[in-house]
């Protein structure tokens, strides 16, 4: 009886037991899978910005006009302005204060920029490069706040914070109201080349003269919207601008043998320019093929000789632009040619110093043309009336102007290498005047919008300009070597500019790249092509937000990409996807069936036991080592020397993130499988693409060594 109970009580406390592990409920967790949609991370819809990505009916942005007068002192490289500044407040929200950017104010003394960032002491280097970073005295170029006034004369209070100004206005400013007040100051300007900068001044030396290309040189109004309320993030010296589009009546006094060009329409013509400069400039306004020189080198070379002691004043009228920005000099070299943009003429201009001669003259005004032309076709046809390349010798850009490198060597010859740098960031430099300069992003927050997708259709123009250009960044294979590196070094491009390790790629090179890779692989021409115009188009003169560009290419091409946006711009995940094992089987017809036997020979010819009646089956099993969920493109050749090409789309990976089976049934015997053989993916280990695997030679074996 008493073995029975024992029994008894074992069997009730398995029984327990058993009972309690069937309840036991595994932990839940959150949805990681791929394809989720962007819900999460994309802001929610509103009136302002819709859910399609356009603009909304309650829409708004503000405005800004200026009236400045500005005087460059040659002998002092000294900028004096004065300027009224109107606000207008589009917004349904009363404003107790403005803010203004004091953009200079980052190479003032008490700068708070070069303390932001580590260094070491190099053993050995450059004495330009020691110069600039062990100045023997600091310089001192923030702006000279001299008065910020009502426009009545009266004090306006302010407060400066590092290289922002918050304006304290006297009662708040309420919805559609608008406010005018006055700014006086004064600023040494930068030598750029030995202290750096994204404008500034470059002196030249052997003849004593200066080439001034004048940016951020006037405080700014920062943005206000419903995004960020005020963009007044501090200016670091990386992450560029957030401005409001507006008018401007500026005059701009200079020596008067000084050769100008500034954004907006020149007033009066005849009174800075020859009579022999004007004949020159109608002819040019009326040619299409070649540039006409303006002012000639021999005339340059002239006004270097004799510096004119007198000055003249440029009058300038620009309209809906977000910024101002000029370039002057008695050494510029100008020539310029008209450009057909579906039926309007614009003008393509270039000033550029008998250094930069002939490389300049041989391909500067012909790649600002180009650029007109390319991106007019891929956006919308370019709307000012002109644009400006700058010999600058560094790579900035602001409406219709812009400041380009390159240079020949003295005694005129140069390379491939150094023209087409040269094309390259003068076709860059002129693709943002549509890239942040009309379709006007923040690119304080948001550098890739401005800097990727100009540098996407940049690549676009470049090859229009010469089809064998040799493109450096956007192509997937030359992100490899990026995205492969270490990733305690990366940041995903969703990232602010001033927090990136590896600025280039990550702005520029990578969103670039995201987007050659959706156009060429993913989407097509015609859909990428229509869904990025209309973007384009919706935000001319507007202020959009990633969400908006996301939401604008899904909804003008009907293709769900969140699993693409996630995973190129949220993370820094790769892309490497293999052929992890092929299984080969032929069929034997039992009547009712059909039965499918393997065949276990290897490589990827069948034994001699095929059936010489039945298909080539092949069951191949595709493993994702990377990340990034995309397309497997695979590339079939068969033992007859033909190959075909079949894309499985980047959804096979839907349910299982790691590994997936298809079944590739032919008619033919296949000789050797291949994934991605053309690079389109941005692959980064393609030691796993092929099957048979191919076995690397020792030259190839060497290089890897010396890689690793």
């Amino acid at each position: 009886m008493k073995k029975i109970s024992i029994l008894f009580s074992i069997l009730i406390i398995s029984a327990t037991a058993f009972s309690q592990k069937k309840t036991i409920t595994k932990q839940g967790h959150t949805n990681t899978n791929k394809f989720r949609q962007l819900k999460q991370e994309l802001p929610t819809p509103n009136s302002q910005r819709t859910a399609s990505g356009a603009p909304g009916v309650n829409y708004t942005q503000q405005k800004v006009d200026y009236k400045m007068d500005i005087v460059l002192d040659d002998n002092k490289q000294r900028i004096t302005g004065k300027e009224t500044i109107t606000y207008y407040n589009n917004s349904k929200d009363n404003l107790t204060y403005l803010w203004v950017q004091l953009d200079q104010n980052m190479r003032a003394k008490d700068s708070k920029t070069p303390d932001i960032s580590s260094g070491k002491i190099s053993k050995s280097m450059s004495k330009n490069r020691f110069n600039r970073s062990y100045p023997k005295e600091r310089f001192d170029g923030g702006f000279n706040i001299t008065s910020v006034t009502n426009i009545d004369g009266s004090n306006l209070s302010h407060t400066i914070n590092q290289t922002m100004m918050r304006i304290n206005l006297p009662k708040p400013l309420a919805a559609g109201k608008t406010f005018s007040f006055n700014i006086k100051w004064w600023y040494n300007i930068n030598n750029h080349r030995t202290q750096g900068g994204r404008s500034g001044f470059e002196h030249f030396e052997k003849d004593n003269n200066n080439n001034y290309v004048i940016a951020q040189f006037y405080p700014r109004m920062c943005v206000y919207d419903n995004v960020e309320g005020w963009q007044n993030d501090q200016f670091w010296g990386r992450s560029e601008f957030a401005l409001e589009f507006g008018d401007f009546k500026v005059n701009i006094t200079v020596p008067a043998d000084h050769m100008l060009g500034a954004t907006g329409v020149l007033q009066n013509e005849k009174e800075v320019l020859s009579k022999t400069e004007l004949k020159r400039l109608a002819k040019a306004r009326k040619t299409f093929d070649n540039p006409i020189v303006i002012r000639t080198q021999d005339e340059a070379i002239e006004f270097e000789k004799t510096k004119s002691t007198k000055t003249k004043t440029w009058k300038f009228i620009a309209k809906n632009v977000r910024d101002y920005a000029f370039a002057t000099s008695r050494k510029f070299i100008w020539d310029a040619m008209a450009v057909d943009i579906n039926g309007k003429t614009v003008m393509a201009y270039s000033l550029y110093s008998k250094e930069a001669n002939p490389l300049y003259g041989d391909h500067s005004t012909r790649a600002v043309a180009q650029t007109l032309k390319t991106y007019s076709k891929y956006t919308f046809d370019y709307p000012y009336h002109k644009a400006i390349s700058v010999d600058g010798q560094m790579g900035m850009e602001y409406p219709q102007i812009c400041f380009n490198p390159g240079r020949p060597n003295p005694d005129g010859t140069y390379s491939d290498r150094t023209k087409y740098r040269m094309i390259k960031v003068t076709i860059h430099e002129v693709g943002h005047n549509f890239f942040p300069m009309i379709v006007n992003s923040d690119e304080r927050q948001w550098t890739w919008m401005d800097e990727g997708l100009n540098s996407y259709v940049e690549m676009l123009a470049e090859l229009a300009y010469d089809k064998n250009f040799p493109i450096t960044r956007g192509y997937p294979k030359n992100i490899v070597k990026y995205m492969s590196g270490d990733q305690s070094k990366i940041a995903p491009i969703m990232s602010k500019g001033d927090n990136v390790y590896s600025f280039g790629n990550n702005a520029y090179g990578k969103p670039a790249t995201a987007l050659w890779i959706l156009r060429e692989t993913i989407m097509g021409h015609e859909l990428f092509d229509h869904a990025f115009r209309t973007y384009s188009q919706r935000w001319m003169f507007k202020h959009p937000t990633p969400a908006d560009f996301f939401r604008t290419m899904e909804d003008a091409s009907g293709i769900d990409l969140d699993w693409f946006w996630r995973g190129w711009f949220y993370t820094t995940d790769v892309t490497d996807i293999g052929i992890k094992g092929v299984k080969k089987y032929y069929t034997k017809d039992n009547g009712d069936t059909v039965n499918f036997i393997e065949d276990k020979t290897k490589g990827l010819s069948f034994g001699s036991n095929k059936n010489p009646d039945s298909k080539y089956h092949y069951e191949i099993t595709y493993n994702k080592p990377g990340g990034l969920v995309m397309p497997i493109i695979v590339h079939f050749e068969y033992k007859d020397g033909t190959s075909e090409r079949k894309v499985y789309p980047a959804q096979i990976w839907r349910y299982n993130d790691k590994e997936v089976t298809k079944v590739f049934s032919s008619n033919k015997e296949l000789s050797k499988i291949t994934i991605d053989p053309y690079q389109e993916t941005a692959d980064v280990d393609t030691s796993n693409n092929s099957w048979p695997k191919q076995e690397k030679n020792k030259f190839e074996k060497f290089k890897a060594k010396v890689k690793s």
